[in-house]
């Protein structure tokens, strides 16, 4: 039976679906595993995620990988994300990272364990755990699956819990500007070198939101995660961005900031010195690695200006921008168990390159 060994590898399933005039009938589905449950497992489909019932598997097993990426490819797609999202403090341990920014967001606060640790894998985990207690941060390691399946084999054996499994996703910029034609009637997404007042408070509102599903009601209250700001953005509680925040979004350096506001410009600064207009969808683009990727991050659109087409257009014009500069491919990072997003991005061409999963150390006492 599978184990959560078998979690990021490519599997079949053969389920049981019914029955005729007494004979059982059999469907199957190939796809990579990305949760087990004790109750369900769910697989990532050519058709999208398809969450099946213990009870139902007749049988189930590994299977070759389609078209997996080398260890090489993965190595080098994590190290331009690092370079894409720069946590202000970092060590080495070895070839492995190691990434703290006042625990705001899993990828800049974990260790990347990809590479040589120049040490045994036991003593690894170890100098890991000592490195965040020393800076008084839950020790968490990103598992990049299945490159890294050992190291996420020995946390299980320490018990350390596992948050969603992500999907890094890649497509060619030629695919997404094919994938989405410019719409006149939207607004025109607006790219800055910084962000605005405004840019920051959507965003930090969307990791707030992030952080209250990864760690339960009080985690913004804890440190590092967004505290209260004096303006609203929106309706709805106005949150704002520590430091380590502001460096990771800004300290990269090719990075554009998308505002699309509703609405034409209005006369006259607005109250914080920006813009009077409703900001109504914000995203974030860097090239890195070297020059290649375009990696996409916070894409956001307000509730009420929601499926018309606002992030579809936001990414064209990072994509835009970054076939300026000679990038080829764009990936993001996206959970898997988020829907909309993903069927969003299977809309402009994008693939699941690899998976990982933030692994956080048990708590102590």
């Amino acid at each position: 039976m599978l184990g959560r060994r078998d979690v990021g590898h490519r599997i079949v399933v053969r389920r049981i679906v019914g029955d005729r005039g007494g004979r059982t009938l059999f469907s199957d589905a190939l796809g990579e595993l990305v949760d087990l449950t004790e109750t369900h497992l769910t697989l990532a489909t050519d058709s999208g995620p398809l969450r099946v019932p213990l009870g139902e598997v007749h049988r189930a097993k590994r299977v070759p990988p389609a078209r997996r990426p080398n260890a090489a490819a993965v190595v080098e797609l994590e190290l331009a994300s690092d370079e894409a999202w720069p946590a202000p403090v970092r060590a080495r341990l070895g070839d492995w990272l190691l990434r703290t920014a006042e625990g705001w967001s899993g990828r800049a606060n974990s260790a990347l364990p990809v590479g040589d640790p120049d040490r045994p894998l036991d003593e690894a985990i170890d100098a890991v755990t000592r490195w965040y207690a020393e800076r008084g941060r839950p020790a968490m390691v990103n598992v990049p699956l299945p490159l890294a399946a050992p190291v996420g084999a020995a946390l299980d054996a320490r018990g350390w819990s596992a948050r969603p499994l992500v999907l890094v996703q890649t497509a060619p910029l030629t695919a997404i500007l094919d994938a989405v034609p410019p719409r006149p009637e939207l607004p025109a997404p607006e790219l800055a070198e910084t962000p605005t007042p405004g840019w920051y408070a959507l965003a930090a509102r969307r990791k707030a939101k992030q952080s209250r599903d990864h760690a339960g009601p009080d985690a913004a209250n804890r440190a590092g995660a967004p505290r209260p700001a004096a303006t609203p953005l929106g309706g709805g509680p106005a949150v704002e961005l520590p430091d380590a925040a502001r460096h990771i979004l800004t300290a990269v350096r090719q990075v554009r900031f998308v505002h699309l506001y509703a609405g034409p410009p209005a006369d006259g600064p607005g109250p914080v010195g920006g813009d009077r207009r409703e900001l109504v969808a914000v995203a974030r683009g860097t090239v890195t690695g070297p020059g290649r990727w375009l990696g996409l991050s916070l894409i956001e659109v307000v509730p009420q200006a929601r499926r018309r087409g606002l992030a579809q257009q936001a990414v064209r014009a990072l994509a835009g921008w970054a076939t300026g500069l000679g990038a080829t491919r764009a990936f993001l990072q996206v959970e898997e168990h988020n829907e909309a997003a993903v069927s969003l991005y299977r809309r402009l061409g994008f693939t699941t390159h690899h998976t990982y999963q933030t692994r956080v150390e048990p708590r102590r006492g």
